[in-house]
């Protein structure tokens, strides 16, 4: 078992990771335009891996990290599990409500109510595994993280999809679109299929196990040179095994294949490591401003994206909403449309960055 450190100082490499993430997500969520954007700025159709499909796996290893955190001091001071099991329920339905919220916005439809998406697949997660984190060891939850995404590769892969008597990875006919279609409540979000649906919850909780591993690293006894030299080799092994097992079940996030987890969860541990072996060791903090405003209100951030979104891409002003009228000016002004588009999406991260840094001055932290 990992020794640990009793007394850890706070990573702002983690801290920049989280902020940046969310800075991304809320980039790629609201592009000037959805008819031009660059292919790397969008989700991949179906298998594959694009930039866009980095950042949700990133939210959620970070999720793991910070549990690991936040839950190892507590252990150590003795708190009492009932508490910090009621806190960690009442946390995760504020996240899960907070979703629900956004899914009724603007027309609050109940009839068409979606009961997926980013904050309940958050809230599951941080539920799931602050549970597991409080009740086992580092190498339980490797084999645990191990075990759900054997069976969900044997599952997909094995189960024929019932009506067709045939196993299919495509779209809407596998074996998850169809638990969706049978037991999922509400609206789906590609209508026979969901992205965030039923089966595929169970891998994700894998991303968030990666994450509470690599903080258990990043608390141990290792010397900082050390806990890169891991997080590298360490994200450098799990992103090979993702890639050799995506010969067999491809690289999907709307699926959230197996191979998926291990490719991205690889990606992660290398960007904390780098991350890391930069902002806190060597100490070049420079730029990392930003990302640390964000990532103190992280969900906060996301939250107000789509409030905001509701003036500069629901409403409209004349004919078009406002994101239609910017784009349409800069491709007359010669500007390439997809460009045009990226420097939209990039100024409504500015704009939400001036509550989040209004909070940050205040010292207001609003955690759901």
């Amino acid at each position: 078992m990992i020794n640990e450190a009793k007394n850890v100082s706070r990573l702002i490499s983690l801290d920049a990771m989280r902020g940046f993430t969310i800075a991304a997500m809320i980039m790629v969520n609201f592009p000037g335009s959805e008819e031009f954007v660059f292919p790397t700025l969008s989700h991949t159709k179906w298998n594959g891996l694009t930039f866009t499909d980095l950042i949700a796996p990133t939210f959620l290893f970070i999720v793991g990290v910070s549990i690991s955190f936040a839950y190892s001091k507590r252990l150590s001071d003795n708190s009492p599990k009932g508490d910090l099991y009621k806190k960690i329920v009442i946390r995760s339905l504020k996240i899960f409500a907070v979703g629900m919220f956004l899914n009724m916005m603007p027309t609050f439809d109940f009839a068409n109510l979606r009961y997926t998406g980013t904050l309940h697949r958050i809230a599951i997660v941080f539920l799931f595994c602050a549970i597991l984190f409080l009740n086992s060891t580092w190498k339980q939850q490797a084999i645990i993280g191990a075990v759900i995404l054997v069976l969900y590769w044997l599952a997909m892969t094995l189960i024929p999809t019932p009506g067709l008597g045939v196993v299919v990875l495509e779209r809407g006919i596998n074996l998850a679109a169809w638990v969706d279609q049978q037991y999922l409540p509400g609206k789906m979000w590609q209508g026979t299929w969901d992205p965030e649906g039923i089966l595929s919850t169970f891998p994700s909780l894998v991303s968030g196990i990666s994450g509470m591993l690599a903080g258990r690293l990043m608390l141990s006894l290792f010397s900082p040179n050390e806990k890169v030299n891991y997080l590298m080799a360490i994200g450098l092994f799990t992103a090979s095994t993702g890639y050799f097992w995506s010969l067999t079940f491809p690289v999907n996030e709307n699926l959230w294949t197996s191979s998926f987890v291990l490719v991205t969860a690889g990606f992660d541990f290398m960007l904390l490591g780098a991350l890391y072996f930069i902002i806190d060791i060597l100490g070049r903090k420079g730029g990392t401003q930003p990302g640390i405003i964000f990532g103190a209100n992280a969900i906060t951030a996301y939250v107000l994206a789509d409030i905001f979104a509701l003036v500069f891409y629901v409403f409209n002003f004349g004919t078009k909403s406002l994101n239609h009228h910017f784009v349409d000016w800069l491709i007359n002004g010669g500007i390439k449309p997809e460009l045009a588009s990226m420097i939209y999406a990039v100024l409504f991260v500015c704009l939400n960055f001036i509550p989040a840094y209004f909070l940050y001055r205040k010292k207001i932290f609003i955690k759901l």
